[in-house]
């Protein structure tokens, strides 16, 4: 078996930034840099999800900032990968640290002696943890946010892990990690009562359970939705099609399925993507189910849109169906349900959180006879 050189080298980066060597110097150097400052509070800190491209993690910022008061620290990437709504853009610092979460070497120390000093202006640490803290994405990442939030709650400041699932089959280093930074005091707000047992099994301490965050935030802008100039008065579907799922199943002939029975019970299909980014733009799924599906009467939605303008778009609908979990969750705080296709192990604990199982799907390949219906 022939392994392609870049996934060996990822293998390799992982390894050698989350053994228990690397953390230790990691901390050691937060240490040091702590102890060398004094505190002086002033702001919100926030570590947020990677964005650029990405809605739910640009919907997850959005509804911290709606549930927060006073100045605010965002910790970015890079420049654009959080978008600041206008009305909040006066409280709000960006701050970017390329090498803090990803990084190695020289960069990536500079990188974490600059977030000590960040942490000592702080009164607060949140770091966002959605569907990143167990290492099925990468394990660096959840290592190192782990490893941040256990610094800022040595350091004496209250500390959050915002929101998060957590996977049945979680990444020993993840969990070594995690269960270090809550022992620290890092509280760990578990997203839904499935993920919640699976921390405590795994000997997380002083797990909370929650609800996404997004579901707290209220914001519209009705703009886009006024300017799409939908039929009036005929009821609208929002269906998103989703390249993750795309990468795992052929789902083009079931969301033209999909279509055809909402157009034939005279129901308006609006195809949206949610997140795109070079590996993995729904722009493309959903151009892919466009075409099979043709124009009479579906809108197709060229571009991302904002959480407000996703809200102030799925309040109207009549239901929606998405392979992205925030689109799903946006939709559900409105009271429109969302059939929701299952890829990571987190909406089915989301669903079960709200009551409604049987909107989670878990998209399989279809079998032969049935894709011949």
């Amino acid at each position: 078996m022939r392994l392609k050189l870049g996934v060996v080298k990822s293998w390799k980066k992982d390894f050698v930034t989350t053994t228990r060597l690397p953390a230790r110097r990691d901390a050691a150097v937060l240490r040091e840099a702590l102890a060398s400052l004094r505190p002086e509070p002033e702001a919100h800190l926030v570590l947020a999800a990677p964005g650029s491209g990405n809605i739910g993690d640009q919907a997850m910022l959005e509804a911290f900032l709606e549930n927060t008061t006073g100045p605010v620290i965002v910790v970015q990437r890079y420049a654009g990968d959080a978008v600041i709504p206008e009305e909040q853009t006066e409280r709000v610092e960006l701050v970017e640290l390329p090498h803090l979460v990803y990084g190695v070497g020289d960069a990536h120390a500079d990188d974490l002696r600059r977030y000590a000093a960040l942490v000592r202006r702080s009164r607060s640490v949140s770091v966002v943890g959605a569907d990143m803290m167990d290492g099925k994405y990468s394990l660096r990442g959840s290592v190192r946010r782990s490893l941040l939030a256990q610094a800022a709650a040595e350091a004496g400041v209250p500390t959050r892990i915002l929101g998060f699932s957590w996977n049945a089959s979680a990444r020993l280093a993840a969990r070594h990690s995690l269960v270090a930074a809550s022992r620290a005091g890092a509280v760990p707000l578990l997203r839904d009562p499935l993920s919640a047992e699976r921390a405590r099994r795994n000997g997380v301490a002083r797990v909370e359970e929650v609800t996404d965050i997004v579901f707290s935030a209220r914001t519209r802008d009705p703009r886009f939705r006024d300017a799409l100039d939908l039929p009036a008065g005929v009821p609208f579907a929002l269906v998103n099609a989703s390249a993750l799922v795309a990468g795992m199943v052929d789902q083009v002939p079931e969301y033209a399925q999909i279509v055809d029975r909402l157009r034939a019970a005279g129901v308006h299909v609006v195809l949206l993507p949610h997140v795109s980014r070079p590996v993995g733009d729904d722009k493309v799924a959903v151009r892919a189910v466009a075409e099979r599906v043709g124009t009479e009467g579906v809108t197709v939605v060229d571009r991302v849109l904002m959480p407000a303008e996703i809200r102030s778009l799925a309040e109207d609908a009549l239901l929606t169906v998405t392979g992205r979990m925030h689109l799903a969750i946006m939709s559900l705080s409105l009271g429109v349900p969302a059939i929701t296709l299952a890829t990571q192990g987190k909406v089915e604990g989301i669903m079960r959180l709200i009551g409604l199982p049987q909107l989670c799907v878990e998209p399989v390949p279809a079998s032969p006879t049935a894709s011949s219906r």
